[in-house]
């Protein structure tokens, strides 16, 4: 029986294609958040402890019903001065946390986030479960993200791993990240580029830049990319690099390093990108048009067999054929699948 309306993605080695399933669209219930209270000062921000909308508790947990009042009214207190009262879900005060440790070991990340949070509950018990259940939601969608990117990138047909720094003569920090946004979404617009990266800051001096995985049509790049040769202060030797005219005279420095699939190169750069949404929770960004899937009917002859959880997937051959409502598109190639209709 042939299969409709699949959505075909590349997983680096293989076509895979999941069959168009139909079901009851069920509004999902979503539990109300915990709410606590929290008060920012001088010093950053004081998580406080709510017993009663009422009743306030500090570090000591001393009555500071009076600091309340005071700081509605701008009064200053002895000890400090309170700037502003506000309440906040155990999710939000989760993820503060988390972000504060996020440089740590898991098992100390943990612990740390454990002990913080423990005075917005009765007991021990019901914090360890809070707080496990969110680090458990924090783990799936950081996979979700990997499979996300992954199947992205597999269809993109990148050609380069580019890397982007400011000169401090010609831009801040955050005029570079603004403009450098602001040129890349024009190229897409207006030259068809599209890419994938991240944002990352050096180890040792803290310095912006920016990763990325592009498709770079040919002769779209302004001024053409020049061969240069230069010290690694990483590595400790002479190398040499590929740079693009253009973006070295606009921001500061470019790295143009060609993609060569017989190198596994963009596995590679795929895997350096993965480690900062992982390690330091960057978000990776991604240009318009760059789909999950492609859509295509897939004939009974074209599948190897079933896979995946309740073999719900299907495996299929390497030249399978692609069909699109009816017309014959042509075997599964980087053209074909230009001419398909994409989801995400």
């Amino acid at each position: 029986m042939p299969y409709g309306e699949t959505k075909v993605y590349f997983d680096g080695s293989h076509y895979i294609a999941i069959p168009h399933t139909t079901r009851p669209n069920l509004r999902r219930t979503k539990r109300p958040e915990e709410v606590v209270t929290v008060i920012e000062n001088e010093e950053g921000v004081e998580i406080v402890k709510v017993d009663t909308p009422s009743i306030f508790l500090d570090k000591e947990n001393k009555n500071v019903e009076n600091l309340v009042k005071n700081s509605e009214k701008g009064v200053k207190n002895d000890e400090k001065t309170v700037k502003i009262i506000k309440k906040v879900s155990k999710k939000e005060i989760f993820e503060q946390l988390y972000k504060k440790y996020i440089d740590l070991k898991k098992s100390v990340r943990k612990n740390k986030i454990l002990e913080e949070m423990r005075i917005y509950f009765e007991d021990s018990e019901s914090c360890f479960r809070f707080v496990m259940n969110n680090l458990e939601r924090k783990q799936r969608n950081l996979i979700c993200r990997r499979i996300r990117m992954t199947r992205k990138a597999n269809l993109a047909n990148f050609n380069y791993f580019c890397t982007f720094t400011y000169d401090d003569n010609k831009h801040t920090e955050q005029s570079f990240k603004k403009g450098l946004k602001t040129c890349l979404r024009n190229l897409c617009y207006r030259k068809n580029w599209r890419y994938m990266g991240v944002w990352e800051r050096a180890p040792q001096t803290n310095r912006l830049h920016f990763h990325g995985l592009f498709n770079i049509p040919e002769n779209s790049l302004s001024g053409g990319v020049i061969e240069v040769s230069d010290y690694d202060t990483k590595a400790h030797k002479m190398r040499t690099t590929f740079q693009s005219v253009f973006f070295n005279k606009k921001f500061g420095r470019s790295d143009f390093e060609p993609i060569d699939e017989n190198e596994r190169r963009l596995g590679n750069a795929l895997a350096y990108l993965m480690k900062y949404i992982e390690k330091t929770g960057e978000k990776i960004v991604y240009s318009k048009g760059l789909p999950q899937y492609f859509i295509s009917d897939i004939m009974d002859d074209d599948i190897v067999c079933t896979i995946g959880q309740e073999d719900k997937k299907l495996l299929l051959f390497d030249d399978f054929k692609c069909w699109d409502e009816g017309c014959y598109m042509g075997k599964v190639s980087a053209e074909v699948i230009e001419q398909m209709r994409k989801s995400n």
